[in-house]
């Protein structure tokens, strides 16, 4: 006698509750993993792209500093740099007007507003009066800027505060004690003189710009300038 084979059913292909529970909880930590490295690298990006614009930021304005320092004229007139304590004044050539037979003048000022390290100017300045005026405008820029004033100022760097040294005789000294020419003190701010009775530039200026903590550039910044006619150049 054979014996009878008793068929079985074929048993079915898949996967049991468990494994797909511990399938979807793989799934589910890799695609955290993933978000997490992706959203790390999109914000070092982002603080790599910002820190970035701020040093190029930083750069342009000294550089502009220094544009502006170099190209100092004394007019008899108005000073040719002044500074009060709050508001940096002076007057330079003008950079657009540069090719023409008869250039003008630019008043410059430098500024904290709204605390931001902020450069202001008027430009095509022919006669005495509209030189005088932009003088003047400058120092209530200064103290109190209005509303045109917002198309003249362009913003460099956040910063909490910022001082300015002058170099004469050898020494550092603040603009406010310093002396220009001989018994001569600097006049008043939004004032004007003529002749013997306005300081002379001095001999270098010396920036110390306060960087505000909470970004990518922070801290004290300091800056020399020396003028090109004794040879000194920036540093």
């Amino acid at each position: 006698m054979r014996p009878r084979c008793i068929a079985t059913p074929p048993s079915q292909g898949g996967f049991t509750l468990i494994e797909l529970l511990v399938a979807i909880s793989i799934l589910a930590m890799l695609s955290v993993m993933a978000w997490r490295g992706l959203d790390g690298m999109a914000r070092t990006e982002a603080l790599t792209r910002q820190r970035t614009d701020d040093v190029l930021a930083i750069q342009a304005g000294l550089g502009q500093w220094g544009a502006d320092l170099d190209a100092l004229v004394e007019t008899g007139d108005v000073p040719a740099i002044d500074f009060d304590g709050r508001t940096l004044r002076l007057t330079r050539r003008d950079a657009l007007e540069s090719a023409h037979d008869s250039p003008g003048l630019q008043v410059v000022a430098w500024g904290l507003q709204d605390g931001r390290w902020t450069r202001w100017q008027v430009s095509g300045l022919r006669t005495v009066s509209t030189l005088t005026q932009a003088w003047e405008a400058a120092a209530r820029w200064g103290q109190r800027p209005s509303s045109e004033d917002a198309t003249r100022q362009v913003a460099v760097a956040a910063a909490g505060d910022w001082q300015v040294f002058y170099f004469r005789n050898d020494a550092w000294t603040h603009p406010l004690s310093a002396v220009g020419t001989a018994g001569a003190s600097p006049p008043a701010a939004g004032t004007t003189g003529t002749g013997a009775n306005l300081p002379a530039p001095p001999d270098g200026v010396r920036l110390v710009l306060n960087l505000s903590p909470g970004q990518t550039l922070s801290g004290e910044l300091v800056r020399d300038w020396a003028r090109p006619v004794l040879g000194g150049g920036k540093s």
